[in-house]
């Protein structure tokens, strides 16, 4: 829900309260079905009213007749409304009808029709108590599909809760890995994937939650010579190292030094990529550390 996104939980952590996980699954979620993208339309934090009544993220299927042959998406129809979870966080029964009124507002207010209606909710645990209120009060049948991917039936929509922790990797690396309990081998393992893939540009929210939220994982990994290569490239493909030598050569410039633009990029080159990556160690977004060295 969109009030979420003013507090993310996190253990009462002051670091990881700062983490920004709704865009980060914003990314991830994109990633999952980006074989589809051309026929789905993304929106985040879709306004129900003019007051602060919002969807998390609604998916819409541009084209009625396309098949999205992926677990996570086998439920959906032409308009899809996901709530999404931070790790600490969890689905519980009022979010459930929560949601299920927001599903309720958006057909009314959109004049859509309830046949062309999903709901998918994602967390990172098992929400027992949650199942254990649809079995019992409701009278819907649980079952899981898929590894972490449990259908609902009984209702007139499509409904489905995906617990992140539990899917497959080779399927979903994007929505598992999208923790902050990740361990060295699942950070090496995402951070190829995004230098494999090339999505450096397009997942920075993405990167930085999980390097920030997993900073003893991430420290374990830069000590292996070449995953610290890996992610050398990916913030530099990301474009912060040449912000960071850019604002290093402003700098020089603005105070007037002596051969001010050498300097400048002397000094962007030599903090550079190993302190981007301390500075994200230490807890800093990378948009805190541009705007704290601009």
């Amino acid at each position: 829900m969109g009030d979420d996104k003013k507090r993310e939980e996190s253990d009462n952590n002051p670091d990881e309260e700062r983490i920004s996980w709704h865009p980060a699954f914003f990314e991830a979620i994109q990633l999952e079905l980006d074989e589809y993208s051309q026929f789905l339309q993304f929106i985040s934090e879709y306004q129900l009213t003019t007051e602060p009544l919002r969807i998390d993220v609604v998916i819409i299927k541009k084209a009625k007749d396309v098949t999205i042959n992926k677990n996570i998406a086998s439920i959906f129809r032409k308009d899809n409304i996901v709530e999404y979870k931070s790790p600490d966080d969890h689905i519980s029964v009022s979010d459930f009808y929560l949601v299920y009124g927001y599903a309720c507002l958006y057909v009314a207010l959109n004049k859509a029709s309830i046949d062309n209606i999903s709901l998918t909710f994602v967390e990172s645990r098992h929400p027992r108590d949650l199942f254990e209120h649809l079995q019992k009060t409701r009278g819907y049948k649980v079952e899981e599909k898929w590894p972490g991917i449990y259908i609902i039936s009984g209702d007139i929509l499509p409904i489905q809760i995906i617990d992140s922790r539990r899917l497959s990797t080779d399927e979903n690396i994007w929505l598992k890995d999208l923790d902050n309990r990740l361990d060295a081998s699942e950070m090496r393992r995402v951070t190829t994937e995004i230098h494999r893939r090339g999505k450096e540009a397009r997942i920075r929210a993405y990167l930085d939650a999980i390097t920030r939220a997993n900073k003893e994982s991430l420290e374990e990994v830069l000590k292996m010579s070449d995953a610290a290569l890996t992610l050398d490239q990916i913030f530099e493909n990301a474009g912060l190292v040449a912000k960071w030598e850019a604002r290093g050569e402003a700098r020089g410039e603005a105070r007037g030094e002596a051969r001010g633009e050498a300097r400048g990029e002397a000094r962007g080159e030599a903090r550079g990529r190993q302190e981007i990556i301390n500075l994200l160690k230490s807890g800093k977004s990378s948009e805190e550390i541009i705007r704290d060295y601009s």
